[in-house]
């Protein structure tokens, strides 16, 4: 099967660079294992949190002071707020409605209560642009009754420092009783496929009953997996503003997220393989060839330039055993310890070295295998090394804009 473009990886850096691709003209294939980060997202995504451990408000401007391998500086500052100024439009054209600035971090809420800095955040979520911002406020804090992923107390803690009033209660929806027949079939989206319709409005009258008298109702983002609507109606029928804070694992608004991108890909053209697993490349003259997959078996898939966008540990596109760490498709070169001692720090809270593991690429993010540049392959997102996402809160904005970068470079 031939095609133009292959990605390798059908999480957010495969679906926005398959989009880019497919729009381009060029005929695109995602191969995808299964969920990916999405699925545990949190509704905001983040550009640069914190340099030298403090939190930052001017994440563009701290950009520019990152070292020379990091993959901002190897795109380049400029260059990268360029690439980052399309995802707004190209998420609104999935149906996907988010805020936020380069210039500033706004702030959200975390499902603990915490107060952690974004760059963008979905519209009905809550976040603030300064944590003075809601001082003076009233707030409901409503549950759903049985639903154990959402911590109400923590959000009222946190919501409190802030100078916020809080209420909580719980409210009760009867179609949702049939799940309520046990405890792990409460989860948010089991709750989500439920949630529509009339039961989006019986759910709006409980909230009206207990939201008397406050400012706003806060609740967790258990509504529309497959698309908005139930969200929206739930809004326009409270009679006060409603926001939504994240869950724990599994995300809705993740999944429907990935679903919508998904859609967009496969709309525009793209050829979506779902339930599928790169085992192997063959290479020639310092590209690849071809690959082959768990699924076609001994059937090559073959393109003229592929992006691998498989992640990190996380989404297994690292792996690490007792000898060694290494990526698991083609063997590519990585910047990591030798030794499994060099790998963390005793120290728990400290920067842990692995986490800034990743593959030897050049200036345009084309890996190496054995010391040589594959010249036909891109990696993108958690894939690459020179940065440390969870110290540096900058994880999802790698993801995007290496991923607008590799399809840009494909497609010139």
């Amino acid at each position: 099967m031939k095609f133009d473009t292959i990605i390798i990886g059908g999480g957010l850096s495969g679906l926005v660079s398959g989009i880019e691709s497919v729009k381009s003209g060029r005929k695109t294939a995602i191969v995808s294992s299964g969920q990916s980060a999405l699925h545990f997202w949190s509704g905001s995504f983040e550009f640069l949190n914190n340099e030298n451990g403090s939190v930052t408000d001017s994440p563009l401007e701290c950009a520019g002071r990152l070292p020379e391998d990091h993959p901002y500086k190897k795109i380049g500052i400029e260059r990268t707020a360029k690439l980052l100024d399309r995802v707004v439009p190209l998420f609104a054209e999935a149906g996907i409605s988010v805020s936020g600035s380069l210039a500033k971090n706004h702030y959200r809420l975390t499902p603990m209560g915490m107060v952690k800095p974004a760059w963008l955040t979905l519209d009905d979520y809550l976040y603030f642009d300064n944590p003075g911002d809601l001082a003076g406020k009233k707030a409901a804090i409503v549950n759903i009754y049985g639903y154990i992923d959402f911590y109400p107390r923590f959000v009222s803690l946190g919501l409190s420092k802030l100078g916020v009033e809080c209420r909580s209660a719980d409210v009760n929806v009867s179609q949702l009783d049939i799940l309520r027949k046990s405890t792990t079939e409460m989860r948010a989206t089991n709750i989500s496929r439920f949630l529509c319709d009339e039961a989006v409005d019986e759910l709006a009258r409980e909230i009206d009953k207990v939201s008397a008298g406050t400012d706003m109702v806060i609740m967790p983002a258990v509504l529309g997996m497959f698309d908005d609507e139930p969200v929206r109606r739930l809004r326009n029928v409270v009679d006060r503003p409603i926001y939504f804070i994240a869950t724990t694992p599994a995300s809705v608004p993740g999944v429907r997220c990935q679903l919508s991108l998904k859609e967009l890909f496969i709309g525009l053209g793209g050829y979506f393989m779902p339930g599928d697993t790169v085992v192997r490349g063959e290479f020639s003259d310092h590209n690849l060839q071809k690959i082959y997959t768990y699924n076609f078996g001994n059937i090559p898939l073959v393109a003229d330039n592929y992006v691998i966008s498989t992640g990190s540990f996380f989404g297994q596109g690292l792996i690490a055993d007792m000898e060694k760490v290494y990526e698991p498709v083609f063997g590519l070169d990585l910047v990591a310890g030798k030794n499994r001692t060099d790998w963390y720090d005793k120290n728990f809270y400290a920067s842990q070295p692995y986490m800034s593991y990743g593959v030897v690429t050049d200036d345009k993010f084309r890996p190496c295998l054995n010391g040589d540049t594959v010249g036909n392959l891109y990696a993108t997102g958690a894939l690459l090394s020179g940065f440390n996402a969870l110290k540096e809160g900058s994880g999802a904005g790698i993801t995007l804009a290496t991923a607008l970068h590799a399809a840009g470079e494909i497609t010139r």
